[in-house]
């Protein structure tokens, strides 16, 4: 059977929600990626805006100094005027960025997010209540103790009894929503054809409280009764934040709510209460009639489970499709149609605005017209902007931006009208289609795009001249500032609180309206920035590989050599707009700056010191008045220590002054080179003393290199010399671990003497440590609780030892009396580590190599991470957390530390026993990178060099360097090379290296470039001989009539403003040494590019040469009134003369053949047989055609289809094709050329709506691997000696997998890299390009009158000759972003991992209260695909056996006996290695 392993995460945001969530930390975002739930604060950065005009949407960071919380705990925005300053300061600004909290992948698809406060919640935060398709709940909370997710309850709606008649369609077939009230008294799930779920939550009753109770009326209020709680059996004790839920039909609430369209809760009422859009007559018969929807607003009795009317407006035009509900002081809703917005206040009062042509042929309902705007608002998103003014957000489907104001007089709403933002207020920064809004704080909005980056983006007012008037008192300052902070849901209850008998809500004294000076200070035009983005690559359009490209001859090519990639992976991504080609590696490729053979480096150490100071300038003021030679502050790297060995073993040091060109020798100082290896180096005293620990002395010079102390390796107890092993420097502080397994601290004192401390701890003095390292506390994790609320706490340095036990002791220097934390078995890598964590005895234990606390971030944020290297290299990430459950505990209490998943495996231990850098002297620690290329790292050296890389919205991750394994390695900062490293390989090549400026690591766990193509891509291509892409675009256009018609002469007459839009295709070529467009063609109007294929074709009869083309097959659309026609073209890639000083334009698309399909869309397009014919999809047919020298493409074997082609594909050299049908299944069919035939061998099912399909070779069987339009992978396979299979006519069903929202709709088969391989020095096969045919044999030809049973033997000895001793993967792309691969297991594999995986999924607590298991499996209503032969055997699920990593040592090796693994744990990691990640494609 197979393992599906999923690569990437989801990158296209679904759903987000603001809610306070975690708690101390304001107000959190909530980002859901279908099945991946992202948390998020925000934090405040000072940036610099750039001088360019281009509406400031560009920033670049400056110094940090100013870093708060967007929202403190009093709700209050940190800076009141960041948002209204942008307009008057241009050189800083403020600027809101994304710190990612806690990622949680679901087994689940989420289908909404909604923000609930109970009265009881946990920390008094807000619990946040999930939709999953089909119709579930989760109810979930944050647990501080635990810093995870915690399920408060599950609720599941997708019982039989509830689905209404046995001949409703099943519930995936509906469009499912969730709704909440927004005072959070009850949430509403939307399912099926019409149903409504209502969930109540329970609330501090408002009778029983008696708010509005008055002693001077009715008395002394009167004592609660604590048993009155206990109603119906429940319990006082522990009661739960929601009552039971129950299930209403929304036909017996009105007889006209037969097909409801969109419904939400309304603000301003006392019970909860919504408003419903239905129509009563079904889509399909409302063709040719208008108005008739109908809006109706309900109120809920949820003590009696039922509702009351309170208003219905009828007549409403049928393009309405999504109800906004408005706060105060607008109320009501506001109803969003295609053509039309139409606002519905408290008393049913309509008022609407038109916004384009179309709107008076689709409705007679009165709208004031502002139809000149021509505005399409499909797809559109709405949220409130400033609800104190009742501005509203509104982003089309293009992205375009518009701000709707609404016109109020009194209480009463008497117009709105619609305004577009101009480009240069930031009116175009958003890419494409919006799929979610949220505000955040005051002056932020995110908005969520399934196709594009997501953008969190600032907006401010440019201030009018009234505006500019400064209040006269603080009063009115403060009015201004409480009046700014107000949100929606503040004004909900507010509103409430006034008058709650009322259930208009409707007020004794007029609310203040929208012309108080608060309101005149923030008038004016609205304008938008860009202060933050989440990278997205979705969804994947297409994908293809290449090598990688310079250009010949160039510097670049030079230095690149041994650290670039075999392969490029390129995926064509997002739409519109937002189109780009992502490049994606597996490891860092440095950028070279420049590279020298160094065989005797074994150590680098970049150091900057501080000058010494002249007595001369020694002076009561010299410190104000030095020059910046004396200032140690941003200044570059001056020196480098280099540790040696010589071929001879001699070991020894030299310094190296580094100069903007390079660095040479320095002499004529007191550095002894001869006093032996250097183990580590650095700057202390305040950069006043360069630090050189050696093996038996730790050496202090000056910042000259003048030698001031030395201090020997000596125990003056015992008269020892201990070695010393490793080092760590965190000024003022010196730890040393030497080999007698005893600790050497230091501390530099005020006349910069360094003097060892007195061990006062006995246990520190006699306990064996195995390593340790020193942190300084720079951002309060591991701080005392501090006194005083807001008081910051102070920088400390702390040192981490790891004893001989595995116990983990932190001391906080210079206090070495005692340990302030100490913590037992961090040796069995436990889940969670406390100061009480026992493990069990004869528990296994881990081999820890090295610990080391380092900070992880970028330059908006950093935090600290203690990482474990194990014995193998594999690394274990912890996170600490704090938490104090009461006033007054000691800092062991509350300081935890949380494991952090990581995927990635070191090399095996025959591959690393194969690199020099195994059998170096372990000289090299692992590396804290304060800055390299802007990311605060840690580096790895080794066999498995890697970088653990994190930025402030991902968790971190682990990514190898592309190259051999590492000796040495520093950081490297000089005017030639800007934060970047120094390294040596086992090659003996040293280089000085950035990492590239546009790159993306953290976000993906990939090494990924995006470059803009800005047109909808279709499909790409790569041309190997000439090194170059061909990307099929479409871009909508206006759609003309022909004017030429005989029938209809009218139509040269048309004169339409708001014409409908069509697609034109356009052919670009892009070099790949630039990536740049050096060629374009454009296509006929309404002619769609479809595919674009490589390949391999014959252009001679008569020669029979073969060559590399460029097939393009397109479609010709003008309206469904006239057929649909195709054509098929054939470029080749010319050299032309190129564009004087861009050499990369001398290739030009030169048009070979041209094939005109009178019936039918050409969709697809793949090589076949031997002698370099193409397979054409065209229509109801499939065609094979040749090439003839004068253009034309000759067909010479078709077979017919049923409805339209999705897929077709050919495992190469065989002739055995797969073709997919959009609507009736797959067929597996076979093609000989003598005579040239297409057979069908057999087909699947023919209620398969299949998206894509492929073929996975293992060994002497192929499998067939088809994914449908619900998310599901079916494994078929051919074999006519089954009974069932009616002599191979039908499919075998082998098994079902649900990917869920990750529709698998491109693929990619691909050969495993075996280690034969990279012996021979290349991690790919000799000719990746034809990856999808593991055999170039073609199958026996079949006589004219060949029987069935002949055919079927021709199909499985050509399945037999196809494969080969190399194994296979497929590469999965799916419209999330996520990338996932299918590989086929060994039968006795098979059956250990998916017993662990079952054990795992047993064993392990999941999000959501979801069950992974359940949702592996495929849909209860999901067709089979075809004839049922699998025995209840499944795929293997890849992402739980990721999981096996979070267990214990424990709880490892107990599931790995039950999964029957006779090896223990290192035969899992063995066999996880081989099925997980990117295993075997290396190329990449």
């Amino acid at each position: 059977m197979q393992c599906y392993t999923e690569l990437t995460p989801p990158t296209a945001v679904t759903h987000s929600t603001t809610l306070q969530f975690v708690p101390g930390q304001g107000t959190n975002l909530v980002v859901a990626k279908s099945s991946l739930l992202q948390i998020f604060r925000t934090k405040i950065v000072a940036t610099e805006l750039d001088a360019s005009p281009a509406n400031g949407a560009r920033t670049r960071n400056a110094t940090q100094y100013e870093t708060r919380l967007a929202n403190d705990d009093d709700g209050l925005e940190a800076s009141f005027l960041g948002g209204d300053s942008l307009a008057m300061r241009t050189d800083r600004a403020n600027t809101t960025k994304l710190v990612l909290v806690a990622e949680i992948p679901l087994a689940g698809t989420v289908t909404g997010l909604a923000r609930i406060r109970t009265p009881n919640a946990r920390n008094g935060c807000d619990s946040l209540l999930i939709a999953f398709r089909d119709a579930r709940l989760s109810l979930v909370e944050w647990d501080a103790e635990q810093h995870a997710l915690s399920t408060v309850s599950i609720h599941y709606y997708e019982q039989e009894e509830l689905q209404g008649s046995p001949w409703a369609s099943p519930l995936s077939h509906y469009v499912n929503f969730l709704v909440a009230d927004p005072g959070s008294r009850c949430a509403a799930l939307k399912f099926g054809a019409r149903n409504l779920a209502i969930l109540p939550f329970r609330q501090a009753d408002e009778d029983i409280d008696m708010g509005d109770w008055d002693e001077e009326l009715d008395g002394p209020r009167p004592a609660k009764d604590p048993s009155s709680a206990v109603i119906n059996g429940a319990s006082n004790i522990e009661d739960t934040p929601y009552s039971p839920s129950f299930v209403l039909r929304l036909s017996n609430l009105d007889p006209s709510l037969l097909h409801p369209v969109h419904l939400a809760f309304l603000h301003e009422y006392r019970d909860p209460t919504f408003g419903i859009l239905a129509s009563p007559t079904a889509p399909s018969n409302s063709l040719g009639r208008k108005d008739h929807f109908v809006y109706m607003v309900f109120t809920l009795d949820l003590q009696q489970k039922a509702s009351t009317t309170i208003l219905s407006v009828g007549g409403l035009p049928q393009d309405l499709f999504r109800v906004v509900p408005l706060p105060a002081p607008v109320g009501g809703a506001l109803l969003v149609g295609s053509n039309e917005l139409i606002h519905v206040d408290q008393s049913g009062k309509a008022n609407g605005v038109a916004v384009n042509p179309m709107a008076k042929q689709c409705t007679n309902f009165g709208l004031v017209d502002q139809s000149d705007l021509n505005l399409r608002l499909e797809n559109c998103a709405i949220d409130v902007l400033t609800a104190d003014l009742g501005e509203l957000l509104v982003v089309l489907h293009d992205g375009r931006m518009a701000v709707v104001t609404f016109r109020i007089d009194g209480r009463t709403v008497s117009g709105l009208e619609l305004k577009m933002l101009p480009e240069s207020s930031g009116g175009s920064l958003v890419p494409g289609r919006v799929s979610t809004l949220s505000r955040i704080g005051r002056s932020a909005v995110f908005a969520g795009l399934e196709e594009g980056d997501s953008l969190l983006l600032g907006w401010a007012k440019k201030q009018t001249q009234a505006g500019r008037r400064k209040p006269r008192t603080k009063d009115a300052a403060a009015a201004v500032a409480a009046d700014l902070e107000v949100d929606e849901e503040e004004l909900a209850e507010e509103g409430e609180e006034e008058d709650e008998d009322d259930l208009y809500g409707e007020e004794s004294a007029p609310r203040q309206q929208p012309v108080s000076a608060a309101n005149s200070f923030v008038s004016g035009d609205v304008s938008f920035r860009i202060h933050d983005r989440l990278l997205s690559v979705a969804p994947i359009q297409a994908m293809t590989y290449s090598q990688p490209i310079w250009l010949a001859g160039s510097e670049e090519e030079r230095n690149s050599a041994g650290v670039h990639s075999d392969l490029n992976l390129v995926c064509a991504v997002g739409r519109d707009k937002s189109a780009s080609l992502a490049l994606m590696n597996l490891a860092i490729q440095p950028k070279v700056i420049g590279r020298f053979e160094f065989p005797e480096a074994r150590g680098f150490w970049a150091v900057c010191p501080q000058k010494p100071v002249p007595k001369s300038l020694q002076g009561d003021k010299g410190g104000n008045t030095l020059g910046k030679d004396y200032d140690m502050s941003g200044q570059y790297d001056k020196f480098m220590i280099v540790a040696k060995v010589d071929l001879d073993g001699y070991e020894k040091s030299d310094v190296y002054a580094l100069t903007a060109a390079g660095f040479e020798g320095l002499g004529g100082t007191e550095f002894d080179p001869a006093a032996g290896i250097t183990i580590e180096a650095g700057t202390m005293g305040k950069g006043s003393r360069i630090i050189q620990v050696l093996k038996s002395e730790v050496r202090c010079y000056d910042g000259d290199f003048g030698l001031s102390q030395i201090v020997p390796m000596l125990d003056e107890e015992t008269g020892a010399e201990p070695r010393a092993v490793s080092a760590s420097i965190a000024d003022p502080f010196l730890l040393i671990i030497r080999d007698d397994s005893s600790v050497f601290i230091a501390q530099i004192d005020s006349s910069n003497e360094l003097e060892e401390l007195d061990k006062e701890d006995q246990t520190l003095a006699t306990t064996k440590w195995l390593t340790g390292c020193l942190y300084a506390d720079t951002t309060g994790a591991f701080a005392e609780e501090a006194a005083g609320k807001g008081a910051k706490p102070a920088q400390s340095i702390l040192m981490f030892l790891l004893s001989a036990s595995g116990a983990l002791h932190i001391f906080r220097l210079p206090d070495l009396s005692k340990p302030v934390y100490a913590a037992e078995g961090l040796s069995y890598i436990p889940p969670g580590l406390s100061a009480d964590y026992s493990a069990r005895k004869g528990t296994a234990k881990e081999t820890i190599a090295e610990i080391i606390v380092a900070d992880l971030g970028d330059t908006t944020h950093k935090s600290p991470h203690l990482i474990l290297r194990h014995a193998n290299d594999d690394l274990t990430l912890y996170q600490p957390f704090r938490y104090n459950t009461g006033a007054g505990l000691e800092f062991p209490k509350t300081l935890f530390f949380q494991k952090l998943p990581n995927t990635a495996f070191a090399k095996s231990p025959e591959e690393a026993d194969e690199d020099e850098a195994t059998h170096q002297p372990r000289l090299l620690s692992m590396r804290r990178c304060t800055n390299v290329g802007g990311y605060s790292t840690v580096f790895l050296p080794g066999a498995s060099p890697s970088f653990i890389i994190k930025s402030a919205k991902s968790t971190p991750k682990v990514l190898p360097l592309q190259g051999t394994g590492v000796i040495a390695m520093s950081p490297f900062h000089t005017e030639g090379c800007e934060h970047g490293f120094i390294y040596a390989d086992s090659q003996h090549i040293a280089r000085v290296t950035q990492l590239p400026q546009d790159w993306s690591y953290a976000e993906t766990g990939l090494a990924v470039r995006k470059i803009a193509i800005g047109e909808d891509i279709a499909a790409a291509a790569y041309h190997p001989p000439m090194q170059s892409y061909v990307v099929g675009c479409n871009t909508s256009e206006p759609f003309e009539l022909p004017k030429d018609d005989d029938y209809h002469k009218e139509w040269a007459r048309e004169n339409l403003a708001f014409k409908p839009t069509v697609d034109r295709g356009n052919l670009k070529l892009v070099s790949p040494i630039t990536w740049t467009v050096v060629d374009s063609i454009q296509m006929e109007p309404c002619e769609t590019v479809l595919c674009v294929e490589c390949l391999s074709l014959e252009v001679s009869e008569f020669t029979n040469e073969r060559k590399q083309l460029i097939a393009v097959g397109t479609a010709l659309t003008k309206g469904e009134d006239l057929p649909t026609r195709g054509r098929v073209y054939v470029y080749d890639i010319a050299d032309v003369i190129p564009q004087p000083g861009r050499p990369e334009t001398g290739k030009k698309l030169k048009l070979i053949a041209k094939e005109d399909i009178p019936r039918g869309a050409v969709t697809a397009l793949s090589e076949i047989g031997t002698q370099g014919l193409m397979l054409v999809a065209q229509g109801q047919k499939c065609m094979v055609r040749g090439l003839k020298e004068d253009g034309s493409l000759l067909p010479v074997a078709f077979m017919d289809m049923n409805c339209y082609v999705t897929a077709a594909k050919e495992l190469s050299g065989t002739g055995l094709c797969l073709l997919a049908d959009a609507f009736k299944g797959v067929w597996f069919t076979g093609y000989t050329e003598e005579p040239y035939k297409m057979m069908l061998f057999g087909k699947s099912s023919t209620r398969l709506e299949v998206l894509n399909a492929d073929f996975l070779p293992d060994g002497k069987e192929l499998f067939i691997v088809v994914s449908d339009a619900d998310g599901h992978i079916h494994i078929l396979q051919f074999d006519p000696e089954h009974p069932k299979s009616l002599q191979g006519h039908l499919l075998l069903h082998r098994t079902t997998f649900n990917t869920g929202a990750h529709h698998p709709t491109k693929s990619l088969l691909l050969p495993v890299s075996t280690p034969a391989d990279q012996e021979q020095g290349r991690r790919k096969p000799a000719n990746l390009s034809s990856s999808s045919s593991p055999s170039s044999s073609s199958p026996p030809s079949p006589n004219q009158n060949q029987n069935q049973e002949q055919q079927d033997q021709t199909a499985t000895t050509a399945a037999t000759s196809a494969s080969s001793s190399r194994p296979h993967v497929l590469l999965l792309a799916s419209p999330t972003g996520r990338l996932a691969a299918l590989r086929a297991l060994p039968e006795s594999a098979y059956r250990r991992l998916s017993s662990l995986a079952a054990q795992l999924s047993a064993s392990l607590p999941h999000a959501g209260g979801l069950n992974p298991r359940g949702y592996r499996m495929p849909s209860a209503d999901a067709a089979a695909a075809g004839v049922e032969a699998g025995v209840g055997r499944n795929i293997v699920d890849g992402a739980m056996l990721e999981r096996f990593a979070e267990l214990g040592m424990t709880r490892r090796v107990e599931l790995a006996g039950r999964a029957g693994y006779a090896g223990g744990i290192g035969e899992v990691r063995a066999e996880l290695e081989g099925v997980l990640g990117w295993a075997g494609l290396g190329y990449f």
